[in-house]
């Protein structure tokens, strides 16, 4: 069979957790969930499609999708990937996690692979090419599936929109070049798989995206 990804939205900020896999073997991309409930909702998925979880793979470390890290290592005792200069955004976490309401937040402890964008990984039959994007953060990359024609691309674009800019280590310019130089490359048929909201296509965002304007 070829890749499947179940989606899961979790807490407050409606964040896209996904589990991608390939009948047998599976990642957690960017890992949201909070409450009890989510978590429950996220690990019987798991265990009742007898998946197999390899690593966490994290978009960026903002905390709407790093939640749930620590529950899903505890259960599962993976890898965080992550890319190297986005750990300052991780460690900011823990400083500010009370104020948007989430005062048992839990700073992960690794372990940590790193990445630097370019390379090509994979677990079981599944395969990601890793692309950089920063803008929305410092540190944000998206994993490409060139085979199923899949991105998963965290924050950096939406159906219609992109990525706020207005965070510590946001910047219009240098998203734009992410979303051009990254995703603008990316074949028309590309599924986008987005941290907040529905799924989209390349094809669409070139067509009718509001990052013209900017």
């Amino acid at each position: 069979m070829g890749a499947r990804i179940k989606k899961f939205v979790f807490n407050p900020f409606q964040e896209n957790t996904l589990v991608v896999d390939d009948g047998f073997i599976g990642v957690i991309v960017d890992p949201g969930c909070y409450e009890s409930h989510e978590e429950n909702l996220l690990f019987d998925y798991i265990e009742n499609q007898n998946i197999t979880i390899k690593a966490i793979l994290l978009t960026h470390a903002h905390i709407d999708h790093i939640l749930g890290v620590v529950a899903v290592q505890k259960k599962y005792n993976v890898p965080i990937l992550l890319h190297e200069i986005e750990t300052q955004t991780l460690e900011a976490v823990k400083n500010y996690a009370h104020v948007y309401g989430f005062p048992r937040y839990s700073e992960p402890s690794g372990p940590f692979e790193f990445l630097k964008g370019g390379e090509q990984i994979s677990f079981g039959d599944l395969y990601f090419e890793v692309r950089f994007t920063p803008g929305h953060c410092v540190g944000h990359v998206v994993y490409y599936m060139k085979k199923e024609a899949i991105v998963l691309n965290g924050d950096v674009l939406f159906a219609g929109s992109f990525g706020r800019v207005d965070l510590p280590g946001g910047n219009i310019h240098t998203l734009k070049e992410s979303i051009f130089n990254q995703l603008f490359t990316l074949p028309d048929d590309t599924v986008v798989y987005c941290g907040h909201g529905p799924e989209t296509t390349i094809g669409e965002e070139k067509r009718s995206n509001y990052i013209y304007q900017f």
